[in-house]
């Protein structure tokens, strides 16, 4: 009896931090206005019902896909293909943030470098690439 008692709270706990953790993003998407802001950028906001399903459908797969641990037979190119998806989104999610926030400018301002912003964004930019692809390529470890 203990061990399902175990296997349930086991299972509780996990979903209820899958929901917490969900809900944390889907309030952070809310909050940045990621899916308004793209549909406006890309003026096809009467398609934003679209963008919104495919969030949530990414979502939902990519977690089934990680939680039942599927294996797919693709292309030899296809991880690049979601490499670039998924750098797409998280650069999409960083802009928003730091639109949101205004954090360059005031950290520009702060350690003056408000002549050579351009130059601390490129740094930041070229930085996420470069850790990003020692990463991927598995040069390190």
């Amino acid at each position: 009896m203990s061990e399902v008692l175990a296997w349930a709270v086991l299972g509780f706990v996990g979903l209820a931090g899958g929901l917490a953790v969900g809900s944390g993003l889907v309030a952070f998407l809310v909050v940045l206005d990621i899916i308004p802001r793209l549909a406006q950028i890309t003026r096809s906001y009467y398609r934003i019902r679209w963008y919104e399903g495919a969030v949530i459908l990414g979502a939902l797969f990519f977690t089934l896909t990680d939680f039942f641990e599927w294996e797919y037979g693709l292309f030899p190119l296809a991880s690049s293909l979601f490499g670039l998806f998924s750098g797409c989104f998280i650069g999409m999610l960083a802009a928003a943030l730091t639109e949101v926030i205004n954090v360059l400018p005031i950290l520009a301002k702060r350690i003056g470098m408000e002549r050579y912003i351009i130059w601390l964004l490129m740094a930041m930019i070229l930085g996420k690439v470069l850790g990003s692809m020692v990463d991927w390529l598995g040069v390190i470890g």
